[in-house]
């Protein structure tokens, strides 16, 4: 398994691999599917050239398939340049139970405390998503708060629960 910052040449396989993600796990993502199949992967090949070294999407490749991907950004705002947000954080299932997702966040989080002045990180895990919330605790990220209903799939509602790392504690 080879993870790396994904490019503007691994911008179908990152449509691909999202559009997998929200079919295959609603309840876990704000986008739907139909919302995806909106945006060409065009756009994502231009976002994954645009972006700077705060704002990226690292990717877990099987031999060379995109398996695994996690988002993450640094705040742009002066009063929030202390903060990066991790996002999109999805394994297929021929990685899932190999260790792929623990490798993502840990580049992710080696990406965080580069950036000179980031002392926290933040994520968001959904109801329902207890692997992912088990691997994001056992990397040392506390939970500071539950937003009921924070999604709505269909006719049921879905919380979100909101965690923080902090790198400097």
């Amino acid at each position: 398994m080879e993870i790396r910052r994904l490019t503007g040449d691994d911008a179908e396989a990152l449509w691909n691999l999202r559009l997998c993600a929200l079919q295959s796990a609603p309840a876990a993502f704000v986008e739907t599917a139909e919302e995806h199949k909106l945006t060409p992967a065009s756009v994502y090949a231009e976002r994954l050239r645009s972006r700077g070294s705060e704002n990226m999407v690292l990717g877990a490749f099987d031999d060379s398939t995109l398996a695994g991907m996690i988002g993450l950004y640094r705040e742009q705002s002066a009063k929030r340049r202390h903060r990066a947000s991790i996002w999109g954080m999805f394994v297929a299932e021929p990685l899932r139970g190999k260790g792929a997702g623990r490798a993502l966040m840990e580049a992710a989080l080696r990406e965080a405390r580069s950036m000179a002045g980031v002392d926290s990180v933040l994520l968001s895990v959904t109801s329902g998503q207890q692997a992912a919330r088990r691997l994001y605790l056992s990397m040392g990220f506390r939970p500071y708060g539950i937003e009921p209903r924070a999604l709505r799939v269909g006719e049921h509602f879905v919380d979100e629960e909101h965690m923080v790392l902090e790198l400097d504690g």
